[in-house]
């Protein structure tokens, strides 16, 4: 209870004045509480109903929005909302955004195996879809000290996942399927560059036959620079922090490709992007191209 509370509950028995003086407030202070409590009760009532559209939000994202993303999510439901009064809400009501985990080195190079000049050159912007990519690999740990393998295929003017594929190995195979599932997505990948880092899946001869069929460029970071591919790095590591949501691992195979499964459909057509304008790739891609198509399913 407020002090000012006190005051208005016994003021009738022991008068505004003494008890003002006991509890150390001035009386113009009380009187402006008790003369503003109409509109403080209208402003608790709307932050209560406010944190009640937040908490479907949050709930909806699987507990990953923080505050840049609910604000979007709130003003595209109509009205103008300060990030700041959205904030102040979210800590009222002991909600966060998930942060960011470290990842660990997924990249194992092959020395003898040939290299693709970097073409990208850390610009990891477009001009439109369709035209330059990133690949890598990250792991999905799970119980026991096993894991599997995700490889992605994104889009770098629209941030779209084009392709993937999960496997419970890192063979070539693996991010070749994730190719062919980019592919299928896009109907054709021809004239379109493929950044990846050195590891020994993008340096192999099948891989670079697989690019050479889909029309594909290759193009390498540096060697033990993952700032070179850092677009493909920040998805992985985002990908992870919002599926495990601190846990470090998933209790089966199962569990680990249906969380995978959900979250990168939702990535594409649900999830805001602060560099797409708080839009889903996908909602990026259709104001481009309204005949744009979703997702296939990848391997």
């Amino acid at each position: 209870m407020s002090r000012f509370q006190f005051v208005a509950d016994h003021h009738r028995r022991y008068g505004v004045k003494r008890l003002c003086t006991i509890l150390g407030i001035a009386r113009s202070s009380f009187y402006y509480w008790r003369r503003t409590a109409a509109d403080r009760a209208a402003r608790q009532a709307a932050d209560a109903r406010l944190a009640a559209r937040i908490r479907a939000v949050h709930r909806e994202s699987d507990g990953t929005y923080g505050v840049p993303r609910i604000t979007a999510e709130l003003r595209d439901e109509g009205g103008r909302i300060n990030h700041k009064r959205i904030a102040r809400v979210m800590r009222s009501i002991g909600l966060a955004g998930v942060r960011l985990r470290r990842r660990h080195r997924t990249t194992v190079a092959d020395p003898a195996s040939a290299k693709a000049p970097d073409l990208v050159g850390r610009d990891f912007t477009a001009s439109e879809p369709n035209t330059k990519y990133v690949g890598d690999i990250t792991y999905l740990p799970l119980d026991g000290g096993k894991f599997l393998y995700l490889a992605t295929v994104i889009d770098l003017a629209s941030r779209r996942l084009a392709g993937w594929a999960i496997a419970d190995h890192m063979r070539t195979g693996l991010v070749i399927d994730a190719l062919a599932a980019a592919e299928g997505t896009r109907g054709s990948l021809s004239g379109a560059v493929m950044h990846t880092d050195h590891g020994a899946q993008y340096t192999s001869r099948a891989f670079a036959d697989a690019c050479r069929q889909a029309g594909v460029r290759q193009s390498m970071s540096a060697i033990g620079s993952s700032a070179d591919n850092a677009l493909a790095e920040s998805f992985n590591a985002t990908f992870k922090r919002e599926t495990l949501q601190g846990r470090k691992t998933w209790s089966s195979e199962r569990e680990a490709r249906l969380d995978a499964f959900r979250w990168l459909n939702r990535y594409n057509t649900r999830r805001r992007h602060s560099r797409l304008g708080q839009r889903s790739p996908i909602a990026y891609e259709t104001a481009l191209d309204p005949t744009s198509t979703t997702l296939a399913q990848a391997a």
